[in-house]
């Protein structure tokens, strides 16, 4: 299919679409996207020591603990863009070692206040 004619509709599947939040796209409701951010809020405490916010590009391949593990690392080095780009890197050559192609990877850490 030329890229031009590429679209999404319900009830195919081709050329795809794995996604089930898009903010503010009230367009892709027609195709079951859900153009409402789910939204939850969560109490911090000074055991708190960072969040993570990540796309499926990274939970696919990568559990709790081990996106975890990987920025703890730069915690005392005060780095929040090292950790993120650390979760990215690992995240990418698992999709590179298991799939035929790579999801989009996007990785936020927030290092909180009160170490």
């Amino acid at each position: 299919m030329p890229l031009s004619d590429s679209s999404v509709h319900p009830s195919q599947d081709l050329p795809g679409l794995a996604m089930s939040r898009a903010f503010g796209d009230t367009i892709a409701a027609s195709a079951g996207v859900i153009a409402e951010p789910e939204i939850s809020k969560h109490d911090t405490s000074n055991k708190d020591k960072f969040i993570v916010i990540a796309s499926d590009g990274v939970w696919d391949f990568m559990s709790n603990e081990e996106v975890v593990h990987t920025v703890a690392k730069y915690y005392n080095q005060e780095s929040s863009r090292k950790a993120a780009r650390a979760v990215v890197k690992e995240a990418s050559e698992r999709w590179e070692s298991n799939e035929d192609v790579v999801d989009d990877i996007t990785c936020v850490v927030v290092f909180l206040q009160g170490k």
